[in-house]
Parts: C-alpha cells; structure tokens; sequence
C-alpha cells in the first residue's frame, strides 16, 4: 500500500466493508483505540431505550420473566462461546474481568490442591496486566499460594514443574500485543500437571480461539474492547466441562445457587457454568452487550474470525510499514511482533521520552490510540469497522504531527487520569 487510491481500491474489494455500517463513527475520526473502548453499535442506544423505558418502565419486575431478564448471562454466554471455540452452556456473562479472574483462580486451586497439595505456585509472566497480577497477588496471600513471574515468555517452560498449580497468562499482551501459543503452553502445562487460566481481553472478537481444541482449563475475557460492549460492559467466565462442577466458585451469591427463588439458607450450585455466576445481573450492561457481540457474530456469513483475523493482519502489516517509512527520524521503535503468528490485532510503538505527549497530539489531529506507561504508543485495529484509508490518513497525520513537533505543546504534556 504505496499511496491513498491504493488504500481506496484495498477498501472498494473488501468484502468486510458493510460491517462498519454497524457503528456509530464520529464524522472525520479515525479510531484505533477499539482493543481499550470499543466502538458504540448503532443498534445500543435503540436497545438500551427499550429496556429502560419499556421492559423497566412498563414492565417493572414483571420483564424479569416476560423480556428474559433471566436468561439474558447464560444467553449472552452462548453467543461469546461462539466467538472463542467453546460449546453451549459453557460461557456466562457476569462481573467484570478481575471478579470473575478471582473466581476461576480459586477454583483451580482448589482442584490443584486437591490433586497435589505440593503444587504452591502460580506462574505468570510479569508483563501480564496488572490487574490480573494484582488478583493473583491477592489470592496467593490469601490461599498459602506463591506468585512466580517469568521476566520474559521465553522463561515460562522452565516454571512449569512439579511446584506449578496454575499456569495463568494473558493470551495477546496489552503492551506489545505478543500472542502465546496457547495449545502449546496448555501442553506443557499439562505435562507439568498443572492448570491453565487464560484472559481473553485482547483476543475475544479479535482472533479465531479454540478453547475446547486447546485444552484449556479456565478463561475469562471483557467485554468492551473486540466485543464493543460499551464502557465496564459486564466481562464473561469459561470453564471447561470437566471442572465445571468440580468445586464451589469463592463468590457463592444466589445467582449461581441452583434455585435461586427457594430462599433455603444453604448454598446449593447450580450445575455446570451457571455455578459462576454470582449477583443480580446488570440488565442495562448486558443488553448494550448483547448488541456488541452482535456485531462481532455479523462476520459469520462473510467468513468470520477467519476472515476478520485476514484483515486484521493486513491492516496492522500496513500501518506497520507506513510508520517505519513515513515516520522515520523521530525516536520511534516497533515493540510488536513482525511475524502474523506472534501479532495480535495491534500495533505498538516505544519513544524513549515523549510517548504521552504525542498520543495527545494525534488525538487532537482526530487520530485516537492511547498510551501504556512507560513509553508505549499502543494502536487497536479493529477490522469490523476500519478501513485502509483510515491506516493511511492516520500515519499521515502522525507524520504531520511529528514534523511539526506538536507533542511539545504544554497542553498535551499535562498527565490525565486516564491514557
């Protein structure tokens, strides 16, 4: 892709392109943030106007039987399962993606210290997101665990030894978008005898997974990024049929009771999945869900994760390319993977010294990614709604931005809370 009308021809011969009709695109923006906020649905507001004001409204506490309030976790689950090759009555929507780590870590402990009281150690790497470190961190105090972190992927086997319970590790990394193997790992994991927890954050919506095929133990994911869900839209928990009912999740709220409506003082499970759940579902949050994952499953008929995954390559190959060229000179370092197979839907770039300040700047300029302490410009491509020429116009405004030197303006050196 050496010019504009090369991008143009590239957009005119997807046969994605009718997915972006789907969304509501501010006029002029180009946005490469979707692997953080995804875009809204056109369908949401619609949705979430019928629910307020008709099924609440109207219906009041009767919607939770006649509108499926009910129903609508399990449902959504389902839908989700499709997008990360798990089977029906496998996935839930509930929580957010720390709550429902807290969960599934628990459980495979559980299993683990059943199996091999031996086993004392959680094994991730340290560039996992924070949050999921966090968790890990709390757990381990909490249960008598140890938290071990390889410093890099490349240290991860020698971990995996008879001292391993749980393997847990985020599929695509935040940071660089670096994708693990994740049969290969959940082998190995296995070999050692140990469990695998796998965060699907970056990866849900944005690549073709394979839960089942893998092997894999336990997964959990958001639902705001890949799935455009809308902001803290609730995130989903998986876990592989053979431990489903192995052990009580730690949150036993009543949702996850195996009849909710008795009343009985004593916690009872429900069967499989539904034992994940906890409290009352966030009816709003799941119906915007609802329309996001929509979206996602809209690719079926036009050759689905496959043919989204074919995009996503392309578009992130291209911007790759373009940056190195156009945008040379200027301290910039790719730190995501060259090769497809290790790449994720994103594109990373380090600057030693002025990384926040030129985000801002090329937000201003209408192009939005966001940054990662401490020197990550982190760029989403999201192939349901992007388009070649937004590559193209992007790296063009960065250029124009970083000829003129515009992160050095005071306004864009001024920290937010939010990057």
């Amino acid at each position: 892709m050496k010019t504009r009308d090369e991008a143009l021809a590239l957009d005119a011969a997807d046969p994605l392109a009718p997915l972006r009709d789907q969304f509501a695109i501010p006029e002029g923006l180009i946005y490469l943030d979707g692997n953080s906020l995804g875009v809204m649905p056109k369908a949401t507001p619609a949705r979430v106007q019928q629910v307020v004001t008709q099924e609440w409204g109207v219906g009041l506490i009767g919607s939770w039987n006649s509108a499926g309030w009910m129903g609508l976790a399990p449902r959504i689950g389902d839908k989700i399962a499709r997008l990360i090759g798990a089977g029906p009555g496998e996935c839930v929507a509930a929580d957010s993606t720390s709550v429902n780590l807290y969960k599934v870590l628990n459980a495979a402990l559980s299993i683990a210290r059943a199996d091999a009281p031996q086993r004392t150690r959680i094994v991730s790497e340290r560039s996992n997101f924070p949050t999921d470190l966090y968790i890990a961190e709390a757990t381990a105090a909490e249960r008598g665990f140890e938290l071990v972190l390889a410093d890099s992927p490349e240290g991860l086997p020698a971990l995996l030894n008879e001292r391993c319970a749980v393997l847990m590790l985020t599929h695509v990394n935040y940071a660089n978008g670096r994708i693990h193997d994740m049969t290969a790992l959940t082998q190995a994991a296995h070999a050692a005898g140990a469990l695998t927890i796998w965060d699907l954050a970056h990866s849900a919506g944005a690549l073709p997974l394979d839960l089942s095929g893998s092997g894999a133990d336990f997964a959990i994911g958001c639902g705001y990024k890949y799935l455009n869900g809308g902001p803290g839209a609730p995130a989903f928990v998986w876990v592989a049929q053979r431990h489903a009912e192995r052990f009580w999740q730690p949150l036993a709220g009543w949702m996850g009771h195996a009849a909710p409506f008795e009343f009985t003082p004593g916690y009872r499970p429900a069967p499989g999945i539904r034992r994940y759940l906890c409290g009352t579902p966030p009816v709003l949050g799941l119906a915007a869900l609802e329309c996001g994952v929509d979206t996602v499953l809209a690719a079926e008929s036009l050759g689905g994760m496959a043919a989204l995954r074919t995009k996503s390559l392309a578009l992130t190959r291209a911007f790759t390319a373009l940056v190195e060229e156009r945008c040379a000179g200027h301290g910039l370092t790719l730190v995501s993977p060259r090769d497809d197979t290790q790449r994720g839907s994103q594109v990373c770039f380090a600057h030693a010294t002025h990384g926040y300040p030129m985000v801002q700047a090329l937000i201003a300029r209408g192009v939005v990614g966001d940054f990662r302490a401490p020197d990550i410009l982190r760029f989403g491509f999201t192939p349901l709604y992007l388009r070649f020429v937004d590559v193209w116009d992007a790296v063009e405004r960065m250029r124009q931005m970083l000829h003129n030197e515009e992160w050095r303006e005071a306004r864009f050196n001024q920290r937010a809370a939010v990057t």
